[in-house]
């Protein structure tokens, strides 16, 4: 899958967030514990979606694109609650990650 791009950017989004969780656990283990499994589940929803084909691909894509959006609103809750992360780097990351996964989500329609 080295030639998914979309894969490689899930890939370091999910390093960029290992230090994030981490600052997480220390105010709220269940938050650090939902961006680890939302990250976890848009890697592996990628993985599996580029090996379908027509409407099951794109139903793993849309997957991939919910995780990729609870992982922003994990990063939200905790800017909202207050909680110092560095999460800069993430988000930047995250934002070419959803961008990717909406054009993956809603395709151009060929011109007829």
């Amino acid at each position: 899958m080295n030639n998914f791009v979309t894969y490689q950017v899930a890939l370091d989004l999910v390093r960029a967030l290992c230090p994030i969780v981490e600052q997480l656990r220390t105010n709220s283990s269940d938050l650090a514990n939902q961006i680890e499994r939302a990250g976890t589940s848009l890697v592996l929803n990628l993985g599996e979606g580029n090996r379908r084909a027509g409407k099951d691909r794109r139903r793993f894509f849309v997957m991939a694109h919910g995780s990729a959006s609870e992982i922003r609103a994990g990063l939200d809750v905790a800017d909202a609650w207050g909680w110092a992360v560095d999460a800069a780097s993430a988000k930047a990351l995250l934002d070419r990650q959803l961008r990717l996964l909406w054009g993956l989500t809603h395709p151009k329609p060929s011109p007829s």
